[in-house]
C-alpha cells in the first residue's frame, strides 16, 4: 500500500539547495521502500546576504511561512536555515520550533516542526559525536557563532574552516567536489565526526561519501541531519543510500 507524505520547508528566498538535496535523499529511498511517496512544498523568507542583521530580519517571516505551509496540511515542517537560528543565541532552535508549531496549530493544522539547527545538534548526539570539525561557507564571525552554538549543546568544535562567501546565491553555486580539497585544510585530530556543510545552502550531498571514505571518520551535513530528523519525526526507517553515517540505517 502506498503511503504519501507532504514535506514542508521554510527556506530563505535565495536558497536553491534544500529543495534539491532533501528531495534527492528521500527519493533515493524508493528502491528500498517503494511504498513511500513524498511531495515537497516550500514557503520563502526574504534573504540575499548571509549577515546577522539580514538573518534576524528574515527570521521574522518564519511565522507567516508556517501559516502558509500549514494551509497545505503538511506532515512535517522543516525550518531550513541553520545559521538564521544559530545566530539568535544558544537554544533558539527550541524556541523557534515551539513557536512555529503553535502557529500551525492556531491555523487548525497541528504539525510537528523541526529545524536544520536542531536537527544537526540531534544528529551529532545520535552518533555520539562529542568533538567535531566543521566546514562552513560563512564569514568567520558567523562560523564562530555556529561553533559557539554547538558548544552550548555540549559538542566541542575542535576546528572550523570558513569559506567566507557572504552572497547566498554564490553559496548555492559552490561546487561540492571542491569539498574534497577543502577538508585537507581541516584538522580532524581527535574529532568524532566532520560536519562537511554546516549550512543548508552549501551543496554537499555528492561529496559526503567520498569525503567520509577519504577521512575515515563519520561525515554529517546540515541537510542530511535534516532528512534524518524528518524521517524520525515521521517514524520511518532512517536509511538513505550514499548519504553518510547518520543515514546509514544504523540510527
Amino acid at each position: 500500500m502506498t503511503t504519501n507524505f507532504r514535506i514542508g520547508q521554510i527556506v530563505p528566498s535565495s536558497n536553491t539547495t534544500m529543495e534539491t538535496e532533501v528531495p534527492a535523499m528521500l527519493h533515493a529511498r524508493h528502491r528500498l521502500f517503494p511504498e513511500e511517496r513524498f511531495t515537497f512544498h516550500s514557503a520563502r523568507m526574504r534573504m540575499m546576504h548571509v549577515d546577522p542583521d539580514e538573518l534576524k530580519r528574515m527570521d521574522l517571516d518564519s511565522d507567516r511561512c508556517a501559516v502558509e505551509l500549514s494551509d497545505a496540511r503538511c506532515d512535517v515542517l522543516a525550518y531550513a536555515c541553520l545559521v538564521a537560528i544559530m545566530c539568535q543565541g544558544p537554544g533558539y532552535h527550541r524556541v523557534s520550533e515551539q513557536r512555529l508549531g503553535e502557529v500551525a496549530e492556531a491555523n487548525g493544522a497541528p504539525t510537528p516542526v523541526i529545524s536544520s539547527a536542531g536537527a544537526l545538534v540531534a544528529g551529532l548526539k545520535t552518533i555520539d559525536a562529542k568533538k567535531v570539525a566543521i566546514v562552513t561557507p560563512y564569514l568567520k564571525q558567523l562560523t564562530a557563532q555556529v561553533a559557539g552554538y554547538l558548544e552550548s549543546e555540549s559538542i566541542e568544535v575542535s576546528d572550523a574552516l570558513s569559506l567566507e562567501v557572504a552572497d547566498n546565491l554564490a553559496v548555492g553555486r559552490l561546487d561540492p567536489a571542491d569539498l574534497l580539497d577543502h577538508v585537507e585544510r581541516l584538522n580532524i585530530t581527535g574529532a568524532d565526526a566532520v560536519v562537511l556543510s554546516a549550512c543548508v545552502q552549501m551543496p554537499s550531498l555528492s561529496a559526503i561519501e567520498p569525503v567520509q571514505d577519504k577521512l575515515g571518520v563519520p561525515v554529517v551535513t546540515a541537510a542530511a541531519a535534516t532528512v534524518h530528523r524528518i524521517l524520525t519525526t515521521l517514524r520511518l526507517d532512517t536509511t538513505v543510500p550514499d548519504a553518510g553515517h547518520l543515514l546509514s540505517g544504523a540510527y
